[in-house]
């Protein structure tokens, strides 16, 4: 599912079916959504990237979490489309000791419909901040993820969805608990 510069994204939808995807975390371990999912409900968390402050907060949230997420018999897995090197910083900032897989090409966010095309002011703004999404990412046109948090049940069903375009706020882990 691409989504043109006019289009919003909308998202997966409770009981749709979510892609399954394969990649390698920050580990060099590999992380099959198939697989995974045979284990229990798997959590997948949208995030925009290290430099993110509300990012950083809500990793570093669940990180805090993360045995609560554990004991509900779920795994919990971060999307970002940054490189390796953003990764890093990710896990050094918010300490996370869960799977964090680069989304190269944007195409798990484009799968789960929550990529969306930024405007090439606000690519600039961001440039002028420091931070070229372009490079971070390697991209040819800047994208990023709406942060979105998603239950995938056994059968690959979207059991729980979180997605809001306003990068500001954010789901709380209590919430993500109670829907496990």
């Amino acid at each position: 599912m691409v989504v043109n510069a006019q289009e919003k994204p909308e998202g997966l939808f409770i009981n749709s079916k979510a892609a399954d995807f394969q990649a390698v975390d920050q580990n060099g371990s590999p992380v099959v959504l198939k697989d995974l999912r045979k284990k229990g409900p798997v959590v997948v968390m949208f995030y925009r990237g290290y430099w993110c402050p509300y990012c950083n907060k809500a990793l570093k949230r669940m990180n805090d979490s993360l045995q609560l997420i554990k004991d509900k018999g779920a795994t919990l897995i971060a999307i970002t489309p940054e490189g390796k090197q953003g990764i890093d910083s990710t896990v050094a900032k918010t300490g996370a000791a869960f799977s964090i897989i680069s989304d190269e090409g944007m195409k798990i966010s484009n799968n789960y419909g929550v990529s969306f095309k930024v405007d090439d002011r606000t690519v600039g703004r961001y440039k002028n901040a420091g931070i070229d999404l372009l490079a971070l990412n390697h991209q040819k046109e800047a994208s990023l993820p709406v942060p979105a948090v998603y239950i995938i049940n056994r059968d690959g069903a979207v059991t729980f969805r979180y997605f809001n375009e306003d990068y500001r706020k954010r789901i709380s882990v209590k919430e993500i608990l109670e829907a496990l």
